[in-house]
């Protein structure tokens, strides 16, 4: 099959995904593993880790550059706009028509009956896709250790980012190599750390115009590693504290939106420009915080291969990638006791479980069925 051929395949996937992916980056990247490995075989477990572990050396959200790199690799950079594209519209859509009755009627719409739902089945899909590619990536009792330490200082409240570095340095360190081509890798890195320490010197100041809007969110999609309580802190400093552009309900109430739509988190940006200067805005917004993201994909993705024939940085890889199931599994660990709170939600997670692991049915219906039930049960009597 042709790349052209591969394109359609594509921009369905990822649109399905961009409205089905409740749960945020860690459910979004399990459901793509799911689709990608399990349903399609379009990647093995080992590439999809080198993906996700280059998808953390890089600023902005980790499931977006995740659909960007895949879609790269499918149809080069026609695919990698594609996929991305694709992923994001569906989100983008339904947050900004949030945002326009949250404008015209002055609330956000309840959804516990959804989330209710579908939170216990994104937590057995994202158990599955730990526990799949960890029998990849972790083959002994050190690679373990490692994970598990990760997990726990993830737990007791240890910055994502110094976790991930500390992987990294673990595994290289345990490793006395050299290779010629760290000095390219590490020109590499500092290129791409002067042009986000560059992107990040953008002066903004009140009032709010459409240009300063854009560049401010193009500054956060440059500089922006971790989650989205990372984002709010973000957020915060600058849009309620410093310049006044939004309270601090309005705030909350645009960070909840991101999280409890389908997506990336990231399109609170969207709700954030809509309120801010109408439909304009949160197309420039949207625009604005993810593009970073496509360019730092585009840039990364040639040397993805030439880092695992480095024997350094494919250490480094390996680290990251360790890491990175120790914070998947944190994060599953974090979700348990705000998704099954009672014997329903336990059996729906249950049931979920038992499905991935007998029949591999693809994720969406599960998403799917989980809404279903949860309407179900919260419009009843059950609950």
């Amino acid at each position: 099959m042709t790349t052209r051929q591969f394109l359609p395949q594509l921009a369905m996937l990822f649109l399905r995904l961009g409205a089905t992916a409740f749960g945020g980056p860690a459910a979004h990247i399990a459901m793509m593993r799911n689709e990608i490995v399990d349903q399609r075989g379009w990647l093995t477990d080992t590439e999809f880790l080198d993906l996700l572990a280059a998808t953390h050396l890089i600023p902005g959200p980790n499931s977006t550059e995740m659909a960007i790199h895949i879609g790269f690799r499918r149809g080069r950079m026609l695919g990698l706009t594609i996929a991305g594209l694709a992923f994001i519209l569906p989100s983008s859509l339904i947050v900004g028509t949030i945002a326009w009755g949250y404008t015209k009627f002055g609330n956000t719409p309840q959804v516990s009956w959804l989330m209710y739902g579908i939170g216990p089945v994104v937590v057995a899909i994202i158990l599955q896709a730990v526990w799949k590619l960890g029998r990849a990536a972790i083959t002994n009792t050190g690679r373990l250790g490692l994970a598990i330490t990760i997990a726990t200082l993830s737990l007791v409240g240890v910055n994502e980012l110094v976790l991930l570095a500390g992987g990294a340095i673990v595994f290289v360190v345990s490793r006395p190599i050299w290779s010629s081509s760290l000095s390219s890798l590490l020109a590499t890195i500092a290129g791409s750390s002067v042009a986000v320490a560059a992107m990040s010197t953008l002066a903004l100041t009140v009032p709010v115009t459409l240009t300063k809007l854009t560049l401010f969110f193009v500054k956060v999609g440059s500089i922006l590693f971790g989650s989205g309580y990372v984002l709010l802190a973000f957020l915060r400093a600058d849009l309620v504290e410093q310049w006044g552009w939004l309270t601090e309900q309005q705030l909350i109430d645009a960070i909840t939106v991101g999280q409890v739509t389908p997506g990336p988190v990231l399109t609170t940006a969207t709700f954030i420009g809509y309120l801010l200067h109408g439909w304009l805005g949160a197309v420039l917004a949207t625009v604005a915080i993810f593009l970073p993201g496509f360019i730092f994909v585009a840039i990364t993705q040639p040397l993805i291969p030439k880092l695992r024939k480095s024997r350094l940085a494919g250490a480094l890889l390996d680290g990251v990638v360790v890491a990175s199931l120790g914070l998947m599994g944190a994060v599953t660990w974090h979700l348990l006791p705000a998704t099954v709170i009672d014997v329903p939600s336990a059996i729906i997670a249950v049931g979920s479980a038992v499905a991935l692991a007998m029949w591999s049915p693809n994720s969406t219906w599960l998403i799917l069925a989980g809404a279903a039930v949860g309407w179900i049960l919260q419009s009843g009597s059950i609950v």
